[in-house]
């Protein structure tokens, strides 16, 4: 594949196609009101990318349940006082020719309550002193999840996307570390991949024809098993309970160091599954045009652009101009940032990415 090909639209399931290949990361960025409203420095963010090239642009994490937070200044979509921010998130991503989507999220038993988060482990030895959810409480959450899509689109996104990812709700169920019930919701590979299947049959039973759904998954730590998270995946691709699945690989190259695929790069795991009318794509050190090109070689429909996006929001438009372009070299000055666009709020969080922003930078 040439660089000309992250260009070429992609059709998904339901809904409109997207016109490149190019989608934009979920970037939690802890900038928004205490309760989750979008602020205007979420909004500022969201007219920025919008011009920007993307084909898709998810928003960054947001709760579905006021005590699933797991950020300071999380965005939220747990409650209908927020309807008129996200209405004019929606409405700027629209004006700016992309598809949108809000990135659903519970923190499970990562819930922080110094920000007002209720850890709801899986697992009664999870968390000492906090027992496991029951099944009903695991089934409100389900529904919570269910009507936060349907939020979503009201509030005009064309989609959502599930955070299955880092250990938060969806994935720690999916760990036979984390996820130890006896219930319908543990035991077996089957059971524990319930609550996903739940939330994406019930999300695609309660909204219209056209509503896209994304799943994006993580394949390390937190006791997740390879062998069993490509089982699960490739049920659900079967299935096409989903629009498209949205890996998030720490580094889009690497190389699986144990198990039976050893020796295999772990987004061929993945891509080497039928996936029918499912898209797949990947996040992971995408960097620049030859490397984002390159991936459509390695089996991806599509790449998700994360730390590229914050460095150059209009990733695309510069890939478009120059097929060559690198972002530019890690770390870089908060002053670098501020002239691209991002707010103090939005620096002070990539601060505590490791070497993403000169130490002492003021």
């Amino acid at each position: 594949m040439t660089v000309s090909d992250l260009f070429k639209p992609l059709t998904l399931m339901h809904g409109p196609a997207m016109r490149n290949r190019f989608m934009l990361a979920p970037l939690t960025n802890q900038q928004s009101g205490l309760d989750g409203h979008p602020s205007i420095y979420d909004q500022n963010w969201i007219r920025q990318v919008a011009e920007g090239g993307y084909a898709l642009i998810q928003t960054g994490a947001a709760t579905v349940e006021a005590g699933g937070i797991g950020f300071a200044r999380q965005l939220g979509v747990h409650n209908d006082s927020l309807m008129v921010g996200l209405r004019e998130m929606a409405a700027s991503i629209r004006g700016g020719g992309a598809l949108s989507a809000v990135q659903l999220h519970h923190a499970g038993h990562r819930a922080r309550r110094e920000v007002g988060g209720v850890p709801a482990p899986a697992s009664s030895r999870t968390l000492s002193g906090i027992q496991a959810l029951t099944t009903e409480q695991v089934e409100r959450i389900r529904d919570s999840f269910i009507a936060a899509a349907r939020r979503a689109e009201l509030a005009g996104f064309d989609g959502v996307a599930l955070h299955g990812a880092f250990g938060w709700i969806l994935s720690e169920f999916m760990s036979p570390l984390l996820n130890d019930r006896d219930d319908k919701y543990g035991a077996t590979v089957e059971n524990r991949a319930r609550l996903t299947i739940e939330v994406i049959e019930g999300i695609r039973k309660a909204t219209g024809p056209d509503f896209q759904i994304g799943w994006r998954l993580s394949v390390e730590r937190y006791g997740l098993q390879l062998e069993e998270l490509r089982e699960i995946t490739a049920c659900i691709l079967d299935r096409e309970l989903i629009d498209y699945l949205d890996l998030a690989l720490w580094d889009s190259a690497q190389i699986v160091q144990q198990g039976t695929y050893r020796g295999k790069s772990l987004l061929s795991v993945f891509t080497n599954i039928p996936r029918k009318r499912v898209r797949v794509g990947t996040a992971g050190k995408i960097m620049g045009a030859q490397r984002a090109a390159q991936l459509l070689d390695e089996g991806c429909d599509f790449v998700l652009i994360g730390r590229a996006g914050i460095l150059q929001s209009d990733f695309p438009l510069q890939v478009r101009d120059n097929p060559i372009y690198d972002s530019p070299r890690l770390p870089v000055t908060a002053d670098y940032l501020r002239r691209g666009g991002l707010s103090e709020r939005f620096i002070n969080h990539m601060r505590g990415w490791p070497q993403f922003v000169v130490p002492g930078s003021p």
